[in-house]
């Protein structure tokens, strides 16, 4: 980083540290603060040793049930998890090759893990910012050991499949004897899309990863569910990897208090994105995507450099103590930049239409030279 880059990063920590309300997420709380909550939130006299007992036990237990799935392994990461997952199915098939979308998380953030760490081929079904479907599946030729589906696909702006394009993919990888892996970072997220429980929509996998510091505001972590034998075989993965910890204490504390408190909030959650932007796209030069959002995230494009944009916002939290975007970066259309908008608790906390009328207010601020 730059000292000019530092320098900015800087002043926009010290803005938001002063900002009294944040239109992104579950806005900030201080350390102090959410040690805490924890405290305050835990339940269990016994600490957990080493991933097993204590809050930990109960964690797995929650989940293994909310998504009807025989075990599941609380995970540090889900890079972890996801690279556990996979890698305990190809221990298990007679083919090393897995099938991902090429805009999925195990693609694209991962420093190409699945190859060079475990040595697996590693497939694309599709490149196109779209949802995969099971005519991909059935262009990726010879066995496969395992096929992974992200819901949503963040990178294409939080899409999700259609409840009948997720079915057919799924019995069309099981006609082919291979195993569905979910990868679910924002599962919780997606249910109200689907309309179903989590459980009917996992039933869809044969394993499935669940983080709970997105939408849920944990600490760090994540699950993976499944058949209690792969489970197990994950588990051994997860020592490999350094993930037993002494204690996950924070961790399952955090994931079983956000389960607890916002779960239920999702429909909320997702109803004010819809709204956000439906306002949105009746401002100029302003587009969202995907309309209607399919989740309670979706992509923001403004017709501006993203410099301008950025000015705009850090002085807004400077001025008027209000958060309205994470960072901004430059969209793919010159002259046009985009941020992604997540709706939690900080934003139900403020009415949509102040919302709006903030978010016209800065855009107009960024066109003013």
């Amino acid at each position: 980083m730059t000292s000019e880059a530092g320098a900015a990063a800087d002043r926009r920590a010290a803005a938001r540290r002063g900002c009294t309300r944040w239109l992104v997420g579950h806005g900030d709380v201080t350390p102090r603060a959410w040690l805490q909550e924890l405290a305050d939130a835990a339940t269990e006299p016994d600490l957990d040793r080493y991933g097993g007992g204590g809050e930990v036990e109960l964690l797995e237990r929650e989940v293994a049930e909310l998504l009807g799935k025989e075990d599941a392994a609380f995970m540090p990461s889900g890079v972890m998890a996801q690279q556990a997952a996979l890698r305990s199915w190809v221990e298990r098939s007679c083919t090393d090759a897995v099938a991902v979308h090429g805009l999925s998380h195990l693609a694209l953030r991962q420093l190409d893990a699945l190859s060079e760490l475990h040595h697996l081929r590693v497939q694309h079904l599709t490149r196109d910012s779209r949802p995969v479907t099971a005519a991909d599946l059935d262009h990726v030729a010879g066995p496969l050991a395992a096929v992974s589906i992200e819901l949503p696909l963040r990178d294409a702006g939080y899409l999700l499949p259609t409840w009948e394009d997720l079915v057919t993919f799924s019995s069309r990888a099981r006609e082919r004897g291979v195993p569905v892996h979910l990868d679910g970072a924002r599962l919780w997220e997606s249910r109200p899309f689907y309309g179903r429980p989590h459980a009917e929509i996992a039933a869809l996998a044969d394993s499935v990863y669940v983080s709970f510091y997105k939408g849920l505001g944990g600490m760090a972590g994540a699950a993976l569910a499944g058949p209690a034998d792969l489970v197990a075989q994950a588990r051994r993965w997860r020592l490999r990897h350094g993930g037993t910890l002494f204690t996950l204490l924070p961790y399952a504390v955090a994931a079983r208090d956000g389960l607890a408190k916002r779960l239920p909030r999702m429909g909320s959650y997702v109803v004010r994105a819809r709204e956000l932007a439906v306002g949105l796209d009746t401002l100029d030069g302003v587009r969202v995507l995907p309309q209607p959002p399919h989740t309670n995230a979706f992509r923001v494009f403004v017709d501006l450099p993203a410099d301008r944009l950025e000015e705009a916002t850090v002085r807004m939290m400077e001025t008027d103590r209000v958060a309205l975007a994470s960072w901004w970066r430059e969209a793919d259309v010159p002259g046009w930049a985009m941020t992604e908008l997540t709706v939690g608790d900080a934003t139900l906390d403020w009415d949509v239409k102040e919302q709006l009328a903030a978010l016209s207010t800065l855009y107009a601020s960024a066109r003013t030279p």
